[in-house]
């Protein structure tokens, strides 16, 4: 380490996990991002190993990335991009809510207490259940929308919902592009770009597109809307299917 890197020992909350005993992907990787520059660009996180749940790990910065280690293992790490960040459109909220009943984890869901679409208390989890959207050109691949009630559980000091929860919404979403009942997956990286704050009491629309698979690896883009289709936030995402 050079003495111009800064480090801060943190440990992620049970309550933040994604798959049983790691971390969600989407919130570490809005954890080390919003570490790196508050996202005043779009920043490129590599997940290279899960984290782990109620363990102390350490965020290093250092320069123009950031990362995450934990016992000389490298976990997590981020880059600025220069790239701008459009999401897949706009979906009104009253569409998006509706698309819900089409999520297919109402049938099968692999990680059914996950903090971003797990089926979890209201106030605990997020609750976001993207289903297909009614009458979408299919052509570039599944569209899928969700209407976020954000609680008022996941605010920060400042009243506005951390990077960490946004980066949890963009992320799962862009998995159920792709999903089908049961199916499952791991993020192993994600592009986000914060354009402005979202805040706990309101109501977004949450979109995203499965935008091609190669392989093993599923490819989506995703996006947050205000209820007048202003753009939030959006990411685009590389998943890793079993084996």
């Amino acid at each position: 380490m050079t003495t111009a890197a800064l480090q801060t020992v943190l440990t992620v909350p049970e309550r933040f996990r994604g798959p049983a005993g790691i971390a969600n992907g989407g919130w570490i990787s809005g954890t080390v991002a919003e570490a790196l520059n508050g996202l005043s660009s779009a920043v490129e996180v590599t997940l290279h190993a899960p984290t782990p749940l109620e363990t102390e790990v350490r965020l290093e910065h250092v320069a123009n990335s950031a990362s995450l280690h934990h016992d000389g293992k490298l976990l997590v790490e981020a880059i600025p991009v220069a790239e701008h960040l459009t999401g897949p459109g706009f979906v009104p909220f009253n569409e998006a809510a509706r698309a819900e009943a089409g999520f297919a984890g109402w049938q099968g869901h692999a990680f059914p207490d996950c903090f971003a679409c797990g089926l979890r208390e209201p106030g605990d989890g997020l609750r976001v259940f993207p289903g297909p959207v009614d009458g979408a050109d299919t052509g570039e691949g599944r569209l899928v929308a969700a209407g976020w009630r954000v609680p008022f559980t996941v605010t920060d000091a400042d009243g506005a919902v951390p990077v960490s929860v946004v980066g949890a919404v963009l992320d799962c979403v862009t998995g159920w592009a792709h999903f089908e009942p049961g199916e499952s997956a791991l993020l192993g990286r994600l592009t986000l770009q914060v354009n402005r704050r979202v805040y706990p009491g309101g109501t977004y629309s949450v979109v995203a597109r499965a935008t091609g698979r190669e392989g093993r690896k599923l490819f989506g883009e995703s996006a947050i809307y205000e209820v007048d289709g202003t753009p939030v936030a959006a990411a685009k995402a590389t998943w890793i299917a079993p084996r």
